[in-house]
C-alpha cells in the first residue's frame, strides 16, 4: 500500500472526513503533520501544495489536494489503484 502523508490542524472536520474515508479503504498508517503544532511545517506544506488549507493529502508522490479531492477521487474510481502503489 501507498504511503499517505496528511497535512491537518486538531480542529480540522474535513481532515476527520479524509481519515474515515481512508480507513474505509483499508488504510490504517497516515502520517499526521500537525501544521497548527509545527509552523515551519506549515511553510513547507504551502510551498509543496500552492495551498494554505488542510488536508492536504499525499498518497506516495501523488498530491491529492484537500478532501473534496479525495472525495472525487473515490467516486471516479481512481483512488483503490493510487492507494495500491506503483506495480511491482
Amino acid at each position: 500500500m501507498a504511503h499517505v502523508l496528511m497535512y491537518t490542524t486538531a480542529s480540522c472536520p474535513y481532515c476527520v472526513q479524509a481519515d474515515r474515508l481512508l480507513a474505509r479503504k483499508g488504510v490504517t498508517d497516515i502520517e499526521h503533520v500537525r501544521v497548527d503544532l509545527e509552523p515551519v511545517r506549515r511553510v513547507e506544506m504551502m510551498q509543496k501544495t500552492g495551498r494554505r488549507t488542510v488536508p492536504q493529502i499525499y498518497i506516495g508522490d501523488h498530491h491529492v489536494g484537500g478532501f473534496d479531492d479525495l472525495a472525487a477521487m473515490e467516486r471516479a474510481g481512481r483512488l483503490d489503484p493510487l492507494l495500491a502503489g506503483p506495480a511491482e
